[in-house]
């Protein structure tokens, strides 16, 4: 591998993205290290499409100056977008942002900052809902055949979670993902193991809209149950049906959700779908 080389300077500088004041660093974890500050920052600006493909980012003393953070952490950040896909460094351009075919589109910090973004996507919501009906079917085939006793108690206990939540008392959106994650867990399949979370941070996208429906949650949890007790009782075509009727009712509660008009992408920028919660 080659040592990553950080411009400071290049010959066409209307390429190069100018300092954007407005930067709002307080949005991160407060337990988030610099390098983890400045990652979400440009991270954000990227695939929102602020700093556009084909652009280059400013020189590593603008940024240092920008953030208020040292060398090594801007360049610990640069390191962390390159090796997600995001830009490309080389030593005549500069720092380079990539066009989205370039992305690790499963990264789950992509999936966040491209959900977060102002502009919509009806590309992000379609291609969400077709890559549930892919694996989750099939993968609840597979738990309802291969998940152990124990795998049977968490699911429940992340039901009951569900139904505590719908009652007031929880967070229904995280006991939601840990309802699913276990399933992808249960199923037995170390690829679809291996993607819980990028699923997970896809079905947070999912999640996070949809249980701003009045009454969204509660309409689906008997529905989570149905999935439940077939997996408890062993029943793959009960739990793969059980699942298509929840990914039906998930694609209706988005298409009224989401809005159905299409504004397109922003000065070039990959068309993103916003996060209503």
């Amino acid at each position: 591998m080659t040592d990553t080389v950080y411009h400071d300077g290049i010959s066409d500088i209307s390429l190069v993205i100018p300092l954007l004041p407005d930067m709002n660093l307080k949005s991160s974890s407060p337990r988030a290290t610099f390098q983890e500050q400045v990652l979400e920052a440009l991270g954000r600006d990227i695939c929102s499409g602020k700093i556009r493909p084909g652009q280059l980012l400013p020189p590593e003393p603008e940024l240092c100056s920008r953030f208020g953070f040292s060398r090594i952490v801007i360049r610990e950040a640069i390191k962390s977008l390159a090796a997600k896909g995001l830009i490309e460094v080389t030593r005549r351009v500069g720092t380079l942002v990539l066009e989205p075919t370039r992305w690790n589109l499963f990264d789950p910090d992509i999936i966040g900052w491209r959900a977060q973004s102002a502009v919509f996507d009806p590309t992000l919501s379609r291609d969400l809902m077709e890559i549930r009906r892919i694996i989750e079917p099939a993968a609840v085939r597979m738990t309802a055949l291969r998940a152990s006793d124990e795998d049977r108690r968490n699911l429940r206990s992340a039901y009951m979670a569900m139904a505590r939540a719908v009652a007031g008392k929880g967070d229904y959106v995280k006991a939601d993902l840990s309802f699913h994650t276990i399933i992808l867990s249960a199923c037995g399949n170390q690829f679809v193991r291996q993607m819980q979370d990028a699923m997970a941070a896809l079905l947070r996208v999912n999640f996070d809209v949809i249980t701003t429906k009045p009454g969204g949650p509660a309409h689906s949890l008997p529905l989570h149950e149905a999935l439940c007790e077939a997996i408890e009782r062993g029943d793959a075509d009960a739990a793969e049906q059980a699942a298509l009727i929840l990914i039906a009712g998930a694609e209706e509660d988005l298409r009224e959700l989401v809005p159905a008009r299409a504004t397109g992408p922003r000065n070039g920028a990959p068309d993103t779908m916003p996060v209503l919660a």
